[in-house]
């Protein structure tokens, strides 16, 4: 059997409530939602992986859109050079690709 650990942030709780309220069948139309959503994430690949993703926090029901603090352009572009390097050392394998940004 394999034990879940399970963290409770400080507001989870209140954020949460509206799941108890839920039908069995409400609960699985709110993991098919979610679980959509996570994998539209996951499955973002090339420049896509640089958005803000903001259709992504739309599933949650606190409805917020929440502005990011955006870093000033030095320190965004060493945080986006840093990601790149963690993709080489976690996804060294993972094919690569010349093809320029256009949106």
């Amino acid at each position: 059997m394999t034990a879940i650990l399970w963290i409770t942030l400080p507001n989870e709780r209140l954020m949460d409530e509206d799941l108890t309220a839920m039908s069995r069948d409400q609960l699985i139309e709110e993991a098919r939602k979610l679980r959509t959503g996570i994998r539209a994430h996951r499955d973002s690949t090339t420049h896509e992986l640089c958005w803000h993703h903001p259709q992504l926090w739309r599933l949650l029901p606190e409805g917020t859109d929440s502005l990011p603090t955006v870093p000033e352009w030095p320190v965004f572009l060493q945080g986006c050079i840093r990601y790149r390097q963690s993709l080489d050392d976690q996804l060294p394998n993972a094919p690569r690709t010349n093809t320029p940004y256009d949106r």
